[in-house]
């Protein structure tokens, strides 16, 4: 006899985008470049939201996807599919929220380059960073070009630590470039 349970099943239904409630306390934002970019891939291409349908609780907040449908309103689609997380306690739908929005892994730069079209992976939204001077040894397309003026290089663990970063240390009057490697 086996001691497991039985692994959950989720159902994905349609449901309209009035009745879904978007979470108040949602860790993540898009900024209105990249909310516009996903407004578009999700006119262009639907079946997205059947691949990774919203998750919400069984009061219909959302726990996973608020961007996709805040982008969903926007694109003006009145129904879109969503699944249930009925058995998750208050305590794992916190979890899961968190969990949902934690970007793991990084991009294989050297694959995309090589395997994909630039063009095509900017129109879906993702960002490509400019390796033509990954790291300039004076920082000469900054401004910064006197033999007295030197660099510090900020390694952040991700990129909202890394977005965070900037933006305090251009408060304080630095000239800062972002760089990804």
């Amino acid at each position: 006899m086996s001691t497991k349970s039985a692994e959950p099943t989720y159902k994905t239904t349609l449901i309209k985008l009035s009745e879904i409630k978007p979470n108040p306390d949602n860790p993540r934002i898009i900024r209105d470049e990249k909310f516009n970019q996903l407004v578009k891939s999700i006119k262009d291409f639907p079946k997205m939201l059947y691949l990774r349908p919203v998750v919400v609780n069984d009061e219909l907040m959302v726990l996973g996807g608020n961007m996709r449908l805040r982008a969903a309103e926007k694109a003006g689609l009145k129904e879109i599919p969503v699944i249930k997380a009925s058995e998750l306690s208050a305590e794992e739908q916190k979890e899961f929220i968190i969990k949902d929005n934690v970007g793991f892994g990084e991009w294989n730069w050297d694959t995309l380059a090589n395997e994909w079209n630039t063009e095509q992976l900017i129109d879906w939204g993702m960002e490509i960073p400019n390796f033509k001077s990954e790291v300039e040894g004076n920082f000469n397309d900054q401004g910064i070009t006197s033999k007295n003026q030197f660099g510090v290089i900020v390694i952040c663990e991700d990129e909202t630590i890394q977005e965070q970063t900037f933006k305090d240390l251009a408060e304080l009057g630095y000239t800062c470039k972002v760089v990804v490697t």
